[in-house]
This record gives C-alpha cells, sequence and structure tokens, in this order.
C-alpha cells in the first residue's frame, strides 16, 4: 500500500503503513488516529516536547521515561501508546511528524477521503473549517480531511493543496503579485 501512495514512504512511511495495517486489523483506526492528532496537537503547543521528538541528544531511556509520562498524562494509550513507544525504542521519534501525517494519508484513503494541505495565517475556527471543508466536499465529491498549519509570514488568505492541485490565495502572493507587475511596467 505505501508504494502506492507517494505520499507515504521512507522510514515515516513504513512506520506508518505497519500501524495502519495493525489498527485496521484491530478495527481500532479512528481510535488511534484519534490519539495521533492529540499527540501531533501537543507537538504544536509544546516547544520542550518538540524539542524532546527532534534532539539527538536525549538518550532512548530519557526519551522513552519522558515519552511514557507525556503519553500518561495525555490519556494515550494502547496502539498509538506502543506505536510511539516504539518509534522511541528505535530511535526514530524524530520521524513522528512525517509518520503521522503518513497515518492520516492511508487512513483517508481508506475511508474514501480526500486530504487537502491548507496553510493559514491564523488558525481557523471551527466554522470557518466547516466551510472549507464543505467548499473542498463540492470540488472532489468526497470528505476531505484537512492538515492545517499556521504560517504567519503568508499575511493572509489561505494555500490549500488537494493532491497535485494547488490554490493559493495569500495575501504575500498578492503582493508579490503586485510588485512584479508594477516592475515590469516601470
Amino acid at each position: 500500500m505505501a508504494a502506492e501512495d507517494p505520499s507515504v514512504s521512507g522510514v515515516s512511511g513504513r512506520y506508518a503503513t505497519a500501524l495502519f495495517e495493525l489498527a485496521r486489523d484491530e478495527k481500532s483506526v479512528d481510535e488511534v488516529k484519534a490519539d495521533l492528532d492529540r499527540f501531533a496537537a501537543m507537538l504544536v503547543e509544546s516547544a520542550d516536547l518538540t524539542r524532546l521528538v527532534r534532539s539527538p541528544v536525549f538518550s532512548s531511556d530519557a526519551q522513552s521515561r519522558a515519552l511514557a509520562a507525556v503519553l500518561d498524562k495525555a490519556g494515550i494509550t494502547g496502539t498509538a501508546a506502543k506505536f510511539l513507544k516504539v518509534l522511541t525504542a528505535n530511535r526514530r521519534l524524530f520521524a513522528v511528524s512525517d509518520a503521522i501525517r503518513a497515518f492520516r494519508a492511508l487512513v483517508a484513503k481508506f475511508k474514501g477521503e480526500a486530504t487537502a494541505d491548507v496553510t493559514v495565517a491564523e488558525a481557523l475556527n471551527d466554522k470557518n473549517l466547516d466551510a472549507l471543508k464543505t467548499a473542498l466536499k463540492s470540488v472532489t465529491g468526497k470528505d476531505v480531511a484537512l492538515n492545517v498549519k499556521v504560517d504567519p509570514s503568508i499575511i493572509g488568505g489561505l494555500v490549500v493543496k488537494l493532491g497535485s492541485r494547488m490554490v493559493d490565495s495569500s495575501l504575500r502572493t498578492k503582493l508579490n503579485s503586485i510588485k512584479h507587475a508594477m516592475k515590469e511596467a516601470g
């Protein structure tokens, strides 16, 4: 399955594929996805957790103990917790964000959903997220799972990448277009 999907490759793709197949066999795909989504949100919110995950200076033992405490506090158990612990034991915790992204892609494909990468200048509220999902569903005819990334450098608007299609309505791109047009006119 990983070979069919270009977004699921490399080390993180292999781990994500193994996790997906296990979760599918256990009929716990939604539960595992919810736990991984919670862990991904924690990574975004905590610079300390991100440092723990990415830094090679922490020993495997130190990472394991810290991760166990984080998972316990967050209530992440079962297959998702075991997966994160295996990544840690194998010194692959640095690839967790890519593995979660690949797992989400596999879940979306399994459920017949499309996945869109959305970049926004500031976090969207639930109403705006629902409106965006509805608009993308009308274009694709499928339910669309969103991977939202906040990037203040786009100033405003949003960038949506859905498969090979990309729509860039960011203010930064529009300002750059105006700047180029003014240079050519002058």
